[in-house]
């Protein structure tokens, strides 16, 4: 129970600050991570299809 000099409010809107601050982390940590795989996924395809087409250049 807080004295009744005492205000709960302060102690609430850091706590609240706290949470929306984790939250944004959390979301642009998990923005970098889907970039990085959207990346990854990119480059492996771009290396299938570059040695798609060096594999049937001897052949033409």
């Amino acid at each position: 129970m807080p004295s009744a000099g005492r205000s709960v409010s302060p102690l609430v809107g850091r706590g609240a600050s706290a949470v929306a601050a984790v939250l944004v982390i959390g979301v642009v940590l998990t923005a970098l991570l889907a970039t990085v795989a959207i990346t990854a996924v990119s480059v492996s395809i771009a290396a299938l299809v570059l040695r798609s087409l060096l594999n049937s250049a001897p052949k033409r």
